[in-house]
């Protein structure tokens, strides 16, 4: 951050120096003191540290925690109840949403029939009407016809 070869001296400033103020002790009023013998003496417990220092203090007892409240218990039948319920309610409602998939289904191909008549028939009216107009349909004259299965001859 700083250059080694600096080429003007570093500046040198005015140090503050601070002192805490010290602080009155407080007046505080004895408590009474009360003789209370312990009810039980705390046993004393020791260990030695891998270093070899010994530490050596109370022994803590765990606290224990309030037992909860028992909750009733659940009989086997109301859950075989519930669980039937719900498996019944998923049931209806996947026929439900079969049905109506093959409603659409069925619609949809329903469509897609009268759409394929509507050109198919376009198709033929075209075909009907145009053809007189072109000369290339097949023209017949009934008068000039033989029909040799009644054996009429024209």
């Amino acid at each position: 951050m700083y250059p080694e070869n600096a080429p003007h001296a570093p500046v040198q400033r005015a140090v503050e120096v601070h002192q805490p103020t010290p602080l009155p002790p407080a007046v505080a009023m004895p408590a009474p003191v009360v003789p209370v013998q312990p009810g039980t003496v705390p046993a004393v417990a020791s260990i030695v540290l891998p270093d070899g220092r010994i530490v050596t203090g109370y022994a803590i007892e765990p606290t224990q925690p309030e037992p909860l409240t028992a909750k009733p218990a659940v009989s086997r039948a109301a859950v075989n109840v519930a669980l039937g319920g719900v498996g019944f309610l998923a049931v209806c409602s996947g026929l439900l949403l079969l049905t109506t998939f093959i409603a659409a289904l069925t619609a949809l191909i329903t469509q897609l029939i009268i759409l394929a008549a509507v050109i198919f028939g376009g198709w033929i009216a075209v075909q009907i009407f145009c053809a007189s107009g072109h000369g290339g349909g097949t023209t017949v004259n009934i008068r000039k016809a033989t029909f040799k299965r009644n054996h009429f001859h024209g």
